[in-house]
């Protein structure tokens, strides 16, 4: 172990805050009670030493909690399974550590095994009443550099309301003040259900995101694939092969528009290309039979696909998850790339205010959300529902997610990103760190499958 932890600190809100309890929106409750994970890397600051350094990132921390409150407090289940909020102030985990590596030591830092010890380690055998909603460590490198890692609760927080956070208090460490607009929106009555699990209500959609996924053709379970050896690998993609897996997936959606009985369609974004790119290689990297089915399962904002939108500055998770239509490998690899991509777009234009409004009810219809969630083991990883082989799980960082701010009064990380990859077919696509339009792909797959996907991903641009 590189790093060692030398100091704990329980950070309160400065000022009494609301104690009350808040039955969470739909949207939150079908989420696993695990941690988003994020480190920004900053390089040496001569002007301030590291404990300075922790003053500040702990003072601010605790003056930023008065408005958001709701970290500081604890989650805890209520009738029908679902999460309740109960603010009381209880605080968050800062931590301080010490690296015996330096800044450069960490490569690219990939999120790999040694960089998860750049992050809160968070221990989900622990009775929920003690499990704080946000972790922050500050690990101190041996050449004056530092991480500030993030671990933040995945029911409370997406990713725009984590970036609305972490800006927020990186505004008041340079000892800023919020203006009316940045202050968080926290009630979450804008995404509650109608109805409730007392009246009868049926979803106006099929709902397939809350049905079971995919499996290995043969297999009745996920237990086999789930207990197979996994790999992370992190794949560059120039601007230059972006453009042209663009290119390669917009020269047939004429042909696509028209099968469609649709024209003059908007060309397929970087997410659906790319993704579509990765689909078809991991099949072809998967599967030696061609009737095998298969789909990508995707979470996606919600926020501008209500009517009317969710203001911006909500503080809330306002993500749903979507699924494409089950496709057979065969033709996610024979057919142009078009064909995945457009499976890709309308696994998320199905997510109209109409269906997202029939997916709270029936959310909220429900006797017990419980089966609707996620479950974790001990050390916060999904097991269920098993989003690998044959299946993907593809996350987009490209927009509305800020890649090198926050400045907390030491100039603007020179890294930002997952500290963590979880899972056989997890993927994340993010910008490259030169700010050049270039893109870099985390993916997780099974060992046995990884070199070969390697091989087809840059083979088939």
């Amino acid at each position: 172990m590189a790093v060692s932890i030398t100091s704990s600190h329980t950070v309160i809100p400065s000022h009494t805050t609301p104690n009350d309890t808040v039955l969470l929106s739909e949207s939150e409750q079908i989420n696993a009670h695990n941690h988003a994970l994020t480190i920004y890397i900053y390089r040496p600051n001569h002007n301030r030493n590291f404990k300075n350094i922790v003053d500040t990132i702990r003072h601010s921390l605790s003056k930023i909690l008065v408005h958001y409150y709701p970290l500081a407090g604890r989650l805890h289940i209520t009738r029908g399974g679902r999460w309740e909020l109960e603010c009381n102030a209880k605080g968050v985990n800062l931590l301080e550590a010490q690296s015996t590596k330096a800044l450069d030591e960490y490569g690219d830092f990939e999120p790999n095994d040694t960089i998860t010890e750049l992050i809160p380690k968070v221990d989900y055998s622990e009775p929920l009443e003690n499990l704080p909603l946000l972790f922050v460590q500050l690990t101190k490198f041996t050449c004056g550099g530092f991480c500030v890692g993030i671990a933040i609760s995945n029911v409370l927080v997406d990713g725009i309301s984590g970036t609305l956070f972490i800006d927020a208090w990186a505004k008041v460490a340079r000892g800023g003040t919020l203006e009316d607009c940045e202050m968080p929106l926290l009630n979450r009555t804008v995404l509650r259900s109608e109805t409730n699990f007392n009246m009868a209500s049926s979803p106006c959609f099929d709902h397939p995101e809350f049905k079971p996924l995919p499996l290995v053709l043969g297999n009745t379970d996920a237990m086999v694939e789930l207990e197979k050896e996994t790999t992370l690998a992190i794949l560059k993609l120039t601007k230059d092969m972006v453009e042209k897996l663009r290119k390669k997936a917009n020269e047939f959606m004429e042909d696509d528009n028209q099968s469609l009985g649709k024209r003059g369609r908007r060309a397929y974004s970087r997410y659906e290309s790319i993704g579509a790119h990765i689909w078809r290689c991991a099949c072809k990297a998967r599967f030696g039979d061609h009737n095998q089915p298969t789909v990508v399962y995707i979470v996606a904002g919600t926020r501008n696909r209500l009517k009317p939108p969710l203001p911006s500055n909500y503080f809330g998770n306002a993500t749903h998850p979507t699924l494409t239509p089950t496709s057979f490998s065969g033709d996610i690899v024979s057919k142009p790339l078009s064909y995945g991509a457009q499976k890709i777009r309308e696994a998320i234009e199905v997510l109209t205010d109409e269906y997202l409004r029939s997916a709270f009810d029936f959310i909220g219809s429900q006797k017990n959300v419980g089966w609707l969630r996620p479950s974790l083991n001990n050390e916060g990883i999904v097991e269920a529902p098993f989003l690998g082989n044959p299946n993907l799980n593809i996350w987009s960082w490209m927009s509305n997610m800020p890649m090198y701010g926050p400045d907390f009064g030491w100039g603007k990380p020179v890294y930002m990103g997952p500290g963590a990859v979880k899972g056989d077919g997890k993927a994340f696509i993010m910008p490259g760190p030169l700010d050049d339009g270039s893109l870099s792909i985390a993916i997780r797959l099974q060992t046995s499958h990884m070199e070969v996907f390697k091989e087809y991903f840059y083979k088939d641009i």
